[in-house]
Order: structure tokens, then sequence, then C-alpha cells
């Protein structure tokens, strides 16, 4: 294939829909020239649901010849899930560590130069740590696995018109409003104009929602924004962002010229873009130099492996994965 993206995407968690719905994105992307899917998973899994889902399409392992005509899905084989763990519907730590390890080998095909990008399918939090593996969300894990200070990976949700990336996500509320500094909130303001950059936005806008209601109304509900958030965007002016805030997330979300946004903690950013895009929206992890997405939505263990989940929102990744431009090389790489 010439001119195009190759994408490794990842079955998620193994008992949840993840498999299903990356199954059939990658029989619906067969064929295409401009992005080239390759599943990463247990080949025991992804044949589970390649005997229901490819037809004539047959699954090769990636690297392998094809025979005459027909290209095939491609996977890449992950021995990580034992076969008495993969019971589709139940939460199970096995699994949760499966999730983890087709990850790191999503991380060493980019690294390797086996292909250009990441797609996650949905993870389950309490699989993963009942594995014993600290986890709460896959930014955390790609900056991990790349050695990416976490504080400098974010989460971007992009859907319903509107691309907010989050300062602070899955963690307590107590614990998110503790750590705030300005130092993280011009962090997050630099990898927003940096995403929507990629994204095609030349000279971005960015609005900084308040940590408080009216961002804090000249003090009446508190100094936090005046000691943080304002101190933040003075910071990324001077660097040449067009930014402004801090402004009260009601207010600012409204402004039809902004063009992404910094919310401050998890709600604060993802109850808008679910309500717009509902399932349908996609998240880029973004900061860790390598180019990740996953899909707005759980696992759904309540359907899982009945034939009911709808792979659009793993689609909606892939192209938008696809069409962004390829990520700067991390400085560790650049060292090495």
């Amino acid at each position: 294939m010439s001119g195009g993206k190759t994408i490794a995407l990842t079955i998620g968690d193994p008992n949840g829909i993840g498999p299903e719905i990356a199954l059939k994105a990658a029989v619906e992307m067969a064929g295409r020239d401009d992005i080239r899917v390759i599943l990463l998973g247990d080949e025991h899994v992804i044949r589970h649901y390649g005997e229901r889902y490819a037809g004539d399409a047959h699954l090769r392992q990636a690297g392998t010849s094809s025979p005459a005509g027909t290209g095939g899905i491609l996977f890449h084989a992950v021995d990580a899930l034992p076969s008495a763990s993969f019971r589709p519907g139940n939460i199970d730590a096995a699994a949760g560590r499966a999730t983890v390890a087709y990850v790191e080998a999503a991380v060493g095909l980019v690294r390797g130069g086996a292909a250009d990008a990441i797609v996650g399918c949905p993870h389950n939090e309490t699989a993963v740590n009942a594995a014993g593996i600290p986890f709460s969300g896959y930014p955390d894990l790609i900056a991990r696995l790349t050695h990416t200070p976490e504080d400098k990976v974010f989460m971007m949700l992009v859907g319903g018109g509107l691309r907010i990336l989050h300062a602070t996500l899955h963690e307590r509320i107590h614990h998110a409003l503790a750590r705030l500094t300005p130092d993280l909130i011009e962090e997050a303001g630099m990898a927003c104009a940096a995403t929507l950059q990629r994204l095609g936005v030349a000279n971005p806008r960015i609005g900084i929602f308040g940590i408080n209601p009216h961002a804090g109304e000249n003090g009446l509900f508190g100094d936090d924004d005046d000691r943080i958030t304002a101190p933040a965007v003075d910071r990324l002016r001077k660097a040449g962002i067009l930014a402004e805030g801090p402004v009260g997330a009601d207010i600012i979300l409204g402004r039809k010229d902004i063009d992404g946004f910094v919310a401050i903690y998890h709600d604060q950013g993802h109850i808008p873009v679910k309500l717009l895009a509902g399932r349908n929206a996609s998240a880029l992890s973004v900061g860790a130099g390598v180019l990740f997405s996953s899909v707005g939505h759980g696992s759904a263990f309540d359907i899982a492996g009945q034939d009911k989940a709808d792979p659009s929102a793993v689609l909606r990744a892939l192209r938008l994965i696809g069409n962004l431009p390829a990520a700067p090389k991390l400085a560790s790489e650049s060292a090495a």
C-alpha cells in the first residue's frame, strides 16, 4: 500500500464488545487505500469473532503472504488471555491484563515502524485494576508505555462539533482539584492548541474553562481561578496562543468562534460532548508522541457477544486518526 496510514486496532477488553466492533470495523475498512488496519489481540478471540463477521475476507497474520486476489483481515497475535478467561460479558482480571498487553504491543508496532497510529477499543478500568495494574484510562497508560510524564499526556474528546481537552481525567474530584497548578493548565492549553493544528486549524483559538462557577465571580466563589487558571492563560497568550479565559464552561461553550476548549475535570468536558455526540465521540490521547485514539463509550458487558454492538465509533476514530499528520518523534527516541 502506498501513501496510506497503517493503524493498529486493539480489541480492548476481550470480554466486552471490543472484539466484536473491532472485527466489524476491520471488515468495513478492508480494501481501502488510505487506511490499513491491523487487529491486535489474542488469536483465539479474533478468530472467534472472525468466524461471525469476517465472511469471505479471511483472517491473515500480519507479515505473511496472502492468496492471490485477496488481502484479508490483518491481525497481530498477542498471547495474553487464557482460553478459560475468555467469557464475554464477564469482568475478569485476566481480561484487564490482556487489554494492557494489546496496547503495549501496539506501541511496539508504532515504535518499530510497522504501524503509524493506534486506535483502542473499550477498556474496563475495574478489570485492569483487579489485575494489579494501576490504571485510570488510556492516556495514563500511553504515558507510561512511552516514558512520558503523565501530567504531559491529555485526552481530547471530539464529537458533536466540540473538541475538548481535559486537564485532569479519571480521579477523585478532590484529588484532581488539589493538583491543579498554572503549569498544568498551561501544558493542557499548549497540547490543545497543538492538537487543533494537527486537526487542520491553522491558528486555533482556545477557551479555558473556569474551575469554579462563573470562574469565581471575581473572588465571590473562591480565588482558585485567580491563582491558577488566569496566570496560565496569561502565559499561553505570551507564547502566542489565542487563549481566552478563565470563563464559566456554561458560557464559553456557546461561543462559535472558539476552536477547542480546556476542561478542568472529567465531567466538565465529557457531559457536553456525550450529550451532543452520544456514543460516536472519539477520544485522542495527545502529548506522548504516539497517535492514539479510542472510542467515547464503554465495554457494554451486557451485550457482549450478542451481535448487538455498533462499530460506528471505532470507524469514526479510525477515520479521524487516519487523516491526522504523523506525530512528532518522541524526545526519548531522538536521544536513542
